[in-house]
């Protein structure tokens, strides 16, 4: 058996016809090992590709071009069982805290229908002790939560609640699409504990889709930066943030609103059209129409990823084809100075 859980092996994904069509997703590999567990963080502007590889792994849509192997085996080759099973190892938590539930059902619903439909309690008396016990992980009491309805509960307690029902089928991984966007930033901190919490007490692996970086830099063991549906730059989130190598990761990571009155954020930036170079038959760098350091060969060939420091950290660039080389290091970014979305 594997020693990944997950193996995303030259994965493409086109909507639209194959030869024209928009790529999402293009030529993306990666491994996530069993163990440890890790918080991985996919981040990026939107539209770069973050949650169509969440989709992917969900089995919600195929990829056009490429495997993704559980444990070994392709996805998209699962029999009947072993689609179920995956589902049950592999689990979501969308964006939306206030969407996904049925407002004329209790919250005890929500765990109800897992217990049904997973067979997971033989009596009553244990699906109590298993909701419960979900619960518990993530900071909340039954007896606060199970009888009330969801308009009668905080974002937060709604988005912990999702969390908690995951994990009462004691995935393997989980996808967490955004899942604290659209929560008040008081109550961010404590989902975050959470997932940080069931990394490690539960041995639960996360993909952390985002494009908030300070949050990135908060909870991420690695973190990929997607511009276009390529990788720009990965590997251990805080070398990534606080030494980037990558032009537009540098770009990004300086776009980051500073609270200083005396140097004023300079607001919209004009930026060149893109689409282009979204087609499956576009050269070159996907960067290439707003790299301050690009060069005539980044307009026809793609840079593969370079090695630019310890413990697997690459960035697609052609200024590290002959190997690292110094860039500006922000070693002096806190947590305080990013908050803001990028």
């Amino acid at each position: 058996m594997s020693d990944n859980l997950f193996e995303i092996r030259n994965v493409s994904k086109i909507y639209g016809p194959e030869d024209t069509g928009l790529v999402a997703l293009s030529e993306y590999s990666f491994s996530i090992p069993k163990e440890p567990a890790k918080i991985i963080t996919i981040a990026g502007e939107s539209g770069s590709g973050k949650s169509t590889l969440g989709e992917l792994l969900l089995r919600s849509s195929p990829p056009t071009r490429g495997e993704i192997l559980f444990e070994g085996v392709d996805i998209w080759k699962f029999n009947d069982q072993q689609k179920r099973d995956y589902h049950r190892h592999v689990q979501a938590v969308f964006q939306d805290p206030f969407g996904v539930y049925n407002p004329f059902y209790r919250i005890r619903h929500v765990f109800d229908m897992v217990l049904k439909n997973y067979r997971l309690a033989s009596n009553a008396t244990q699906g109590r002790e298993l909701t419960e016990e979900a619960l518990n992980a993530v900071g909340l009491r039954g007896d606060d939560v199970l009888e009330k309805y969801p308009h009668q509960l905080s974002g937060g307690q709604r988005q912990r609640i999702m969390i908690a029902r995951a994990t009462m089928l004691k995935p393997k991984f989980i996808v967490a699409d955004e899942p604290v966007s659209m929560v008040d930033a008081s109550l961010r901190a404590s989902i975050l504990d959470v997932m940080m919490k069931l990394r490690d007490d539960f041995g639960i692996s996360f993909l952390y889709v985002t494009h908030d970086l300070s949050t990135a830099y908060q909870i991420g063991d690695q973190i990929l930066l997607l511009y276009q549906g390529t990788v720009a730059e990965h590997g251990n989130a805080v070398d990534v943030i606080t030494q980037p190598k990558h032009p537009y990761v540098q770009l990004l990571i300086d776009s980051v609103p500073k609270p200083d009155p005396d140097n004023p954020w300079p607001g919209e930036i004009e930026l060149p059209a893109e689409e282009a170079l979204r087609t499956p038959s576009a050269k070159g760098c996907r960067f290439c129409p707003r790299c301050p350091q690009r060069m005539p060969r980044c307009e026809t060939e793609s840079p593969e990823r370079y090695d630019v420091g310890p413990d697997g950290h690459q960035a697609a660039c052609f200024l590290y084809e002959n190997g690292p080389m110094p860039s500006k290091t922000k070693e002096s970014m806190s947590v305080d100075e990013s908050n803001e979305h990028v």
